[in-house]
């Protein structure tokens, strides 16, 4: 029985295939011995792919310093990649690893809030049923909103900018805190602190800026405007609290935004009951509090079952 390849071994012959590949990879002598090595090993074509990103990256941090990476000596780089960086890229320590993306998805379920700290000094606040996929690099920070709503707390760093992705629209923070919240075709954006510059792909002409206590709803043929929203904001951000708070929405919008974070549903079929508007903070988790507040509010009543509370008119009114 042939004896198995250490793993550590195969990481070091890949870095020095890594480094030889550079300067010979049209030489046909050298591609077939290359060839031979990995259709020797299934472990050895990751390990190769594993050292020539370190490589990379090696090359990057050296340029981003000033250095000129292509004649740098073959010999050090080899030795940067062998063993202990491979390790360290690995277990994200150690200089190399730093050079490295760092990119995370952070997601909630329904009802759940999540507030993550970066790497960076950032901060996320992720709201229910949401996922933000975070990548952040030695040039850029860049943050996709996949779906529903998060708040950026973000650290200053005028070397690397600061960008969210919401479908179309793209927001770049400008030493700030703002939300994004997704919808169908873009998506609104709220500024709690500092400002933020933003735009939909394909009008970048059309780029606005946005400061603290102003709000704007984005997206594919509509035309950015800033909006004054001083005394809403706060009131919109409230669910980083895990609260909700009405402050003149009519009940078809606030049972919405309940719906969003219980899984037993508020149900409003009735129109004029569903125009209504109402005044309260309540806790996001408990929309029992909500749809008795509202028949109360309004000479409703309330019918439940174990997935639903519906709204009705009371017919003695």
């Amino acid at each position: 029985m042939s004896e198995v390849e250490p793993a550590a071994k195969i990481d070091e012959d890949a870095a020095e295939w890594a480094v030889k590949r550079e300067t010979h990879s049209a030489d046909p002598a050298f591609v077939a011995e290359l060839d031979a090595w990995l259709a020797a090993d299934s472990r050895r074509v990751g390990a190769l792919l594993r050292a020539e990103a370190a490589l990379s990256y090696l090359n990057r941090g050296r340029a981003l310093a000033g250095g000129q990476p292509d004649v740098a000596p073959r010999v050090g780089r080899r030795k940067l990649l062998i063993g202990g960086a491979i390790a360290a890229l690995a277990a994200s320590v150690g200089g190399l690893a730093l050079l490295l993306p760092q990119e995370q998805s952070i997601g909630t379920m329904m009802g759940e809030v999540r507030k993550v700290p970066l790497s960076d000094g950032s901060l996320v606040a992720v709201n229910t049923s949401s996922e933000v996929v975070v990548a952040l690099t030695p040039e850029t920070r860049k943050l996709s909103l996949v779906k529903g709503e998060a708040w950026f707390k973000v650290a200053h760093d005028t070397q690397r900018p600061f960008v969210v992705e919401a479908g179309p629209v793209r927001v770049r923070a400008l030493g700030t805190a703002f939300s994004v919240r997704r919808n169908e075709s873009g998506a609104d954006v709220l500024v709690t602190e500092g400002t933020v510059e933003t735009w939909a792909v394909g009008e970048e002409n059309h780029r606005i800026k946005l400061s603290a206590g102003n709000k704007a709803v984005l997206g594919m043929g509509r035309p950015p405007q800033a909006v004054a929203a001083n005394d809403q904001i706060e009131n919109e951000l409230a669910w980083r609290n895990g609260e909700i708070v009405l402050y003149g929405q009519t009940l078809a919008d606030a049972a919405a935004e309940f719906n969003r974070y219980n899984a037993r549903k508020v149900v409003i079929s009735d129109p004029q009951l569903a125009a209504e508007t109402m005044v309260g903070r309540f806790n996001a988790d408990e929309p029992e509090a909500f749809a008795h507040a509202a028949a109360l509010a309004t000479g409703a009543r309330v019918t439940q079952t174990d997935s639903t509370l519906q709204l009705t008119r009371n017919p003695s009114r």
